[in-house]
């Protein structure tokens, strides 16, 4: 039986404690995370989904709770201590990425993250080849921009930069947090494909956050429904093969 890779057992975050606008946002919430799972997500603002994603990233402690990684509890382990394992992409694509490094120096960055600090040479020149199929596997042109800095990328492909950069040292989990929300519908959509086929042949575990419901429904092999603080449905299998915008708008109703 495979174990869980990630596991939130009744866990409840509390904000305003101790005031007249104390809220709970996440309530006993309970979820498992296998290995391989591209879970994607949905559900009204305020439903609890950048917070779960908080406390499973370690920038925010649930009140109650656990947070079990490989069967480990890291309920009070810190954001900084959980990158060893994990990887987040903000909806920001100026996140994520040094503006005045080229791509290549920032992959670099990537390769080398967990990596003792000290005083070594670059050798980026060694890595270019490696670079350039990395690049190249996000189709959209940003293998030919390898010298170029950061901040000098288009929305999209900054967007995919910081992508590959969360990716490349395959960490055990990769938080998506609405990662193409803030791009047009094209670039959106190639840079989703380019997403679902990186996870499916590295074999990555998933979480994405996305108000997009058709790539709720088209990506991935279980989709969560949250609304206020709790796991309103969790649907997998022939159920989510048969799943339509408008079934999957009625949970909201």
């Amino acid at each position: 039986m495979t174990k869980p890779i990630l596991e939130l057992k009744n866990v409840s975050t509390i904000v305003n404690k101790g005031t007249a606008s104390e809220t709970t946002i996440l309530k006993n919430l309970n979820l498992t995370i296998n290995p391989g799972d591209f879970i994607t997500i949905v559900g009204t603002n305020g439903a609890g989904k950048s917070t779960l994603f908080n406390v499973i990233g370690g920038t925010l402690i649930a009140d109650q709770g656990q947070v079990l990684h490989n069967g480990q509890d890291i309920t009070h382990q810190n954001e900084v201590t959980r990158t060893s394992f994990l990887s987040r992409v903000f909806q920001d694509p100026k996140l994520g990425t040094a503006p005045r490094m080229t791509v290549a120096e920032n992959l670099l960055l990537a390769k080398r993250r967990g990596q003792s600090r000290r005083l070594v040479f670059r050798r980026l020149k060694q890595h270019f080849s490696e670079f350039k199929i990395l690049a190249a596997s996000m189709n959209n042109g940003l293998e030919d921009r390898l010298n170029t800095a950061t901040g000098a990328l288009s929305g999209g492909q900054r967007q995919a930069l910081s992508f590959l950069m969360a990716t490349l040292k395959r960490p055990d989990i990769i938080l998506l947090d609405e990662h193409t929300a803030a791009l047009d519908p094209h670039t959106s959509e190639t840079l989703m494909q380019a997403t679902n086929q990186r996870i499916q042949e590295d074999h990555l575990t998933a979480l994405m956050i996305t108000h997009h419901m058709e790539d709720a429904i088209k990506y991935g092999n279980r989709l969560l429904v949250l609304k206020a603080g709790r796991i309103l449905a969790d649907i997998t299998g022939k159920e989510k093969a048969q799943l339509t915008p408008e079934k999957l708008t009625a949970y909201f109703e």
